[in-house]
């Protein structure tokens, strides 16, 4: 399994390069290269990464898997899904399988929809 790093703060705040904190996207399972099919668990930690990336979230509760750090994961999760560096199919598809491999639910609210 992939694990999640410590991020620190200059890379949260301008994560501009990813090297190790990204799978390569031949490593990724072809499971979650596709935005269709899935488990139930994989379908909604697409959800997830779709309302955070696109919307932004007003609540978060994350329940992680054994011996995972949430906000060590979830810090992880956020650098990738703020960097420019991977094309976006790339950065979808690590996402939803870091968020699937590390957290066993997760419940949350998106901001309103503006348009």
């Amino acid at each position: 399994m992939f694990k999640p790093q410590v991020i620190d703060k200059l890379t949260e705040i301008f994560p501009a390069q990813l090297g190790d904190l990204i799978p390569k996207y031949e490593d990724i399972p072809e499971e979650y290269i596709h935005s269709y099919g899935g488990s139930d668990h994989m379908k909604k930690m697409r959800r997830l990464f779709g309302d955070c990336f696109y919307y932004g979230l007003t609540e978060l509760n994350l329940i992680p898997q054994e011996e995972i750090d949430k906000d060590i994961a979830w810090r992880h999760v956020r650098c990738v899904m703020a960097s420019f560096e991977p094309k976006h199919e790339h950065k979808e598809a690590a996402c939803v399988y870091m968020l699937s491999e590390w957290f066993k639910d997760a419940t949350w609210k998106s901001k309103p929809r503006t348009w």
